[in-house]
């Protein structure tokens, strides 16, 4: 990802204020062949300077994601 306004140089000194910029990029400016990491997200989702709608809509995701993960781990138990 390529930004002019920003010393990306500088700023991966500071992991998280790296991660936080990065993931504000990827989601107010698209993704365009990145993925955003769901680990990252999760950890983040409160501190990004987003529109409140897509937090909202993120965090439904992410809960969602959960509820999937939680069936398939209890699916899986063997009785």
């Amino acid at each position: 990802m390529y930004n002019w306004t920003v010393n990306t140089s500088v700023l991966k000194k500071y992991r998280s204020q790296y991660a936080i910029w990065k993931l504000e990029q990827l989601i107010n400016f698209g993704l365009k062949d990145e993925k955003i990491s769901k680990n990252l997200l999760k950890k983040h989702i409160d501190r990004l300077n987003i529109d409140p709608e897509k937090r909202k809509y993120l965090q439904f995701l992410l809960k969602k994601d959960e509820k999937n993960e939680n069936s398939v781990k209890r699916s899986n138990k063997v009785h």
